[in-house]
């Protein structure tokens, strides 16, 4: 099922806003990051970091977040704020291609750390599936609650 998100403002003008900051971890999180700085990325971050994943590769969501916070020289990335950006990167990559722009940011090469794919990227998994099997990925089916995963994902990850 795909989520639709209706806004007033374009999703490409919504790439090019904000800036970048490291924060203190906050408490409730540093058991699982530990102690330090947390970048809250901007989003065109998020966009050059997808755009670094080549065509028949893929990243996790975790690896995404990794590569920002080492580019910035941060101890962890905001998951919360990464995984929103990934979809407004997503959002303008599709407008772009409704505009007729051939080079689009792959965000259907980025997964859930266990292969998953995300229904709430544009089109939901069914996009994402064929984006990703016209590049020769095979696609295990959903099982239960779980959604379709990419098959053999250890031997396909990118180094980004």
């Amino acid at each position: 099922m795909a989520i639709r998100w209706k806004s007033k403002t374009p999703w490409r003008e919504k790439l090019r806003r904000g800036e970048a900051k490291l924060v203190d971890t906050p408490l409730k999180w540093q058991k699982r990051y530990g102690e330090g700085k947390m970048l809250v990325p901007c989003p065109m971050d998020v966009d050059r970091t997808i755009r670094r994943v080549r065509k028949g590769r893929l990243a996790t969501q975790s690896q995404v977040r990794d590569r920002l916070a080492r580019d910035a020289g941060a101890d962890a990335t905001c998951p919360l704020t990464a995984g929103i950006l990934l979809r407004i990167a997503a959002e303008a990559a599709e407008e772009d291609r409704a505009d007729g722009k051939a080079r689009l940011t792959p965000w259907w090469r980025i997964v859930r750390d266990d292969g998953g794919l995300n229904p709430k990227m544009p089109g939901g998994v069914r996009a994402q599936a064929r984006h990703l099997r016209d590049e020769g990925h095979v696609i295990s089916p959903a099982r239960g609650k779980k959604p379709p995963r990419v098959r053999d994902l250890e031997g396909k990850l990118a180094r980004i």
